[in-house]
């Protein structure tokens, strides 16, 4: 079954970015001159998804904006010769269908999925992106799980990475038994954050899920967790009783901008991934650092 729709949770505050969120949704900061989010939806629709539902918050409308046309905008390109400036971000709006919910609450990521129930059907897997972590890969992320969900009657599977032992402490980190492929993993269970003495495995979760409708029940089901909030690993913890939940190491490489340094390091990687800004990128950073007396 052809995975079609995505749920993009962005109702967060964003508040490791204050000030600057206090007017622009975490999510619209741009890295160079796009915004973080295109690159999240850019990836979705890359891997085959028709429709995205946003669970958003107030203040956040411009998340959903930036999707939609802007014909004044355009008209003035054109005028100006300029219309090629919107055109890769246009050709992916014309791709998709834009939903958004308002999540009135910010009580977790698994309260912030059940909000999109009513658009997935019975029997139906899906997607969910978060939008702090980034990956640049030849194939999408959201591809790759999908593929492995296909070839699995549809069953959910998680998106893991390799991480340093010593930092499976800021990681949900999966427990599970490897397929002879070496890459994906039956899970037994998800631990949150576990100490490196005692982690199951190496392999975290960085935010790429492929979901079936399964999951809503189990979030129905589970207490609030940490926080006082409805966890998504807590409802993943007990989909594993119920079903197989594969776990799949994902080929790319994956970005946080989730915090203003993991933020800058990112914006830092894609300027010199980027061949517009690439040679402008070094000669700032040469510039800057003799300015300041660094030897790099």
């Amino acid at each position: 079954m052809k995975i079609k729709k995505a749920i993009i949770p962005v109702a967060g505050k964003g508040t490791r970015f204050l000030p600057a969120t206090k007017t622009i949704p975490k999510e619209m900061i741009p890295l160079i001159n796009v915004p973080m989010i295109f690159y999240v939806v850019e990836e979705a629709v890359k891997a085959g998804i028709e429709e995205i539902v946003f669970i958003t918050s107030k203040g956040k409308e411009a998340i959903e904006h930036f999707f939609q046309k802007n014909t004044e905008l355009e008209e003035f390109l054109a005028d100006k010769g300029k219309q090629d400036l919107l055109g890769s971000y246009n050709s992916i709006s014309d791709k998709i269908v834009i939903k958004t919910v308002e999540q009135t609450e910010q009580l977790g990521l698994g309260h912030a999925v059940l909000q999109a129930e009513s658009f997935i059907e019975p029997g139906e897997s899906f997607a969910v992106l978060l939008g702090d972590d980034l990956v640049l890969s030849d194939s999408p992320v959201t591809a790759q799980l999908a593929k492995i969900s296909s070839e699995n009657n549809g069953c959910s599977v998680i998106g893991v990475m390799e991480v340093p032992n010593k930092d499976t402490k800021k990681y949900g980190i999966v427990k599970g038994e490897f397929l002879k492929d070496k890459k994906t993993l039956v899970m037994d269970s998800m631990v949150e954050k576990p100490s490196p003495e005692v982690a199951p495995t190496n392999l975290a979760t960085p935010g790429r899920y492929i979901l079936n409708s399964q999951i809503f029940n189990c979030l129905k089901e589970i207490p609030r967790g940490a926080g006082g909030e409805y966890q998504l690993t807590d409802a993943i913890n007990l989909l594993c009783q119920k079903e197989k939940v594969f776990a799949h190491i994902f080929e790319g490489d994956r970005f946080d901008t989730g915090n203003p340094r993991a933020y800058l390091a990112a914006t830092l990687e894609f300027a010199l991934r980027n061949k517009d800004f690439k040679d402008d990128m070094i000669e700032i950073i040469k510039e800057t650092s003799q300015r300041h007396g660094i030897q790099l």
